[in-house]
């Protein structure tokens, strides 16, 4: 079983993951989703959402964009990250397990945007 996050505002991939309302975790067996579960988002912190999800069992988070610190963190707590996501949810994560997601350029590298938390 493996354990999917997406950062959600309205059913749609949220614009900025640590300060999404809530995440939509799919539990993933045999590459069929079997369960999806909403959970409010604790807060926005730097460094407390990979721990956090990372105690929530997830194994990836699939996000828009994200930045290069934040993509550190979530791999120091072993959470594979995807980024290229938008649109539904639900369309997100089948994309993601038919292996059709476009990642290039989703990773932020600059300094004058607020994307690395």
């Amino acid at each position: 079983m493996k354990k999917v996050a997406i950062p959600t505002d309205g059913g749609q991939v949220a614009g900025h993951f640590g300060r999404c309302p809530e995440f939509t975790i799919f539990d993933i067996d045999g590459g069929e989703i079997v369960n999806k579960e909403i959970i409010q988002n604790p807060g926005h912190k730097p460094g407390f959402l990979p721990k956090f999800l990372n105690g929530k069992d997830v194994d990836a988070i699939l996000a828009g964009g994200m930045g290069r610190r934040a993509v550190d963190l979530f791999d120091e707590n072993n959470i594979e990250v995807v980024t290229g996501v938008t649109g539904d949810v639900e369309v997100g994560v089948k994309s993601y397990l038919a292996d059709n997601l476009d990642t290039k350029d989703a990773i932020c590298d600059h300094d004058d945007h607020d994307c690395e938390h």
